[in-house]
C-alpha cells in the first residue's frame, strides 16, 4: 500500500461520521486520523493533524461549514476542503465555493459519488456535484457571478437552524426540541445562539418575533416557511 492521504472527517453525527469513514477507508488511499463534531474540534484536530482533506457537514452545531472552511484554510492553506450539505440552494453553493471550499457533495449523493470527490480534490482538481455544478452554471450564464446579491436574513439560516426556529416560536423549551429533533441539549442551544447572530437580536423574544414577521412559524410549499 502506498502513502494515504490524511482525512478529518466534521459532523455532529456519529452515524454518518462512522459510515463515510467506511467508505473511504476501503480503498486503502485515505486514512482518516482525526473527527469533529463542532467547528471548534474542527480546528483543533486540523492544527494537531494537519490533514490533506477535510470532509465537513455544512452544518454544525457552533458555526457553518461555510465559516469552518475559511478558518480552516487561513490556518492551513495546503487543506483541501469538501462540503457535504443537505441543500444545493444557489446562494449555499456559491457560499462553499467562495470560503475555497475545493468539492461541494449532497449527502443523498452515492459512495461512487462520495469517492469521485474525494479522488478529484486529492489530486488537485475541484468536484462539485451536477446539482451544484447546474447552480453555479445558472449563475455564471447570469452574468452576476461576482456579485453578492442581498438576501433576506431568513435565507442565510441553515434548514436545522430553521427547524429549531419553528419549534422555539411554538414555544418548545430546549430540551423538548432537543428530544423532538434527536439533539443535544446544548447543540440546540448552539442553534439559537447562531441564529440571534445571524438575524442580529439579542433575545429569543426577538428571535420568534422574527420568524413571526417572516412567516416562519409554520410549514408552507413555498416561499420562507418551505425549508423542510
Amino acid at each position: 500500500m502506498g502513502v494515504s492521504y490524511k482525512v478529518l472527517l466534521v459532523d455532529d453525527h456519529t452515524l454518518v461520521r462512522e459510515g463515510i469513514r467506511a467508505i473511504i477507508e476501503r480503498s486503502g488511499e485515505f486514512r482518516v486520523v482525526a473527527e469533529a463534531s463542532t467547528a471548534a474540534e474542527a480546528v483543533e484536530a486540523c492544527a494537531k493533524m494537519s490533514p490533506e482533506l477535510v470532509i465537513s457537514n455544512i452544518e454544525l452545531p457552533d458555526r457553518s461549514g461555510i465559516d469552518l472552511t475559511r478558518e480552516l484554510l487561513r490556518e492551513n492553506r495546503s487543506a483541501r476542503v469538501i462540503m457535504l450539505s443537505r441543500s444545493d440552494d444557489e446562494e449555499t453553493v456559491i457560499d462553499a465555493l467562495r470560503s475555497g471550499a475545493r468539492g461541494f457533495v449532497l449527502k443523498h449523493a452515492s459512495s461512487a459519488d462520495l469517492m469521485e470527490a474525494l479522488n478529484t480534490v486529492a489530486r488537485g482538481g475541484s468536484y462539485f456535484s451536477s446539482e451544484a455544478s447546474e447552480r453555479l452554471m445558472a449563475r455564471i450564464r447570469r452574468g452576476d457571478f461576482g456579485s453578492r446579491q442581498t438576501r433576506p436574513a431568513w435565507q442565510k439560516l441553515t434548514p436545522r437552524e430553521l427547524e429549531v426556529l419553528r419549534l422555539v416560536s411554538a414555544g418548545k423549551s430546549s430540551k423538548q426540541i432537543a428530544d423532538m429533533l434527536h439533539l443535544g441539549v446544548e447543540t440546540v442551544r448552539s442553534y439559537r445562539k447562531s441564529m440571534m447572530k445571524k438575524i442580529g437580536v439579542s433575545n429569543v423574544a426577538s428571535l420568534v418575533q422574527f420568524a413571526i414577521s417572516q412567516g416562519l412559524t409554520r410549514w408552507t410549499q413555498r416561499g420562507p416557511g418551505s425549508y423542510t
